[in-house]
């Protein structure tokens, strides 16, 4: 068998190999006129990435499928417990026997993943590896297709800025801010300060404010991966 040299390279430890970076976002979900309706994989990818490009982690690419809370219908989801054993603990039990992983940082790009942390005990059980589950970008991009998605997406370019005008036009797009979803702004405090949010000052491209996201996410990231190295 090859000796492998997992001290070669830019790598903060040669046991950052048995750890793994798995993106998780939403494929198919509305997201305005001016955001594809794969913004939310596209961010949990960039951000998978770069700090697996950072720390050495092993990039696992991203699971395909996503799932939602039941009031809100603005895409394609499974439901969640389908999406664990269905998709995440086939995919983990996959990279654990490729890889020789140890552990697992799952990447969450789409808020309606959030369910997932139900599971984690479940998925580590399955599939012998310990996971983090972190949902920073999540937690500090705003309102669905807001300012901050928008943002990122300029800053990512897959922004098209000539459909800008149209985009808060929530008769058409009522996904944006989840404007327009008032089931889903009854149930969900957060969605309905997200929705008034926009509702009064609408949405913008802030450059600074998208790197600033995407820095403070890679960064929580990495920190997740160098936690999971301490002894």
């Amino acid at each position: 068998m090859v000796d492998l040299r997992y001290g070669a390279g830019n790598v903060i430890s040669p046991e950052v190999h048995r750890v793994g970076i798995l993106a998780i976002g939403s494929h198919l979900e509305n997201h305005g006129n001016a955001l594809p309706i794969d913004t939310d994989s596209k961010i949990a990818s960039y951000i998978a990435l770069q700090a697996s490009l950072v720390t050495g982690a092993k990039f696992l690419g991203i699971l395909y499928s996503a799932t939602e809370y039941p009031y809100i219908d603005h895409g394609v989801h499974i439901k969640p417990l389908d999406l664990v054993e269905k998709q995440l603990i086939p995919t983990l039990k996959s990279a654990k026997k490729s890889l020789d992983l140890d552990s697992v940082v799952l990447v969450n790009g789409h808020g309606g993943n959030v369910p997932i942390k139900d599971y984690i005990n479940i998925i580590q059980e399955k599939t012998g590896l310990e996971i983090v589950f972190n949902n920073k970008i999540v937690e500090i991009e705003g309102p669905h297709a807001g300012t901050g998605e928008i943002s990122i997406g300029a800053l990512l370019g897959f922004l098209d800025v000539s459909k800008m005008d149209e985009h808060c036009d929530f008769d058409k797009y009522p996904e944006v801010g989840m404007v327009g979803f008032k089931n889903a702004r009854e149930k969900d405090e957060g969605i309905e300060k997200g929705a008034l949010e926009v509702e009064k000052l609408g949405v913008c491209v802030d450059m600074n404010l998208g790197e600033s996201l995407l820095e403070t996410a890679i960064v929580d990231v990495i920190d997740d991966v160098k936690e999971i190295l301490q002894p």
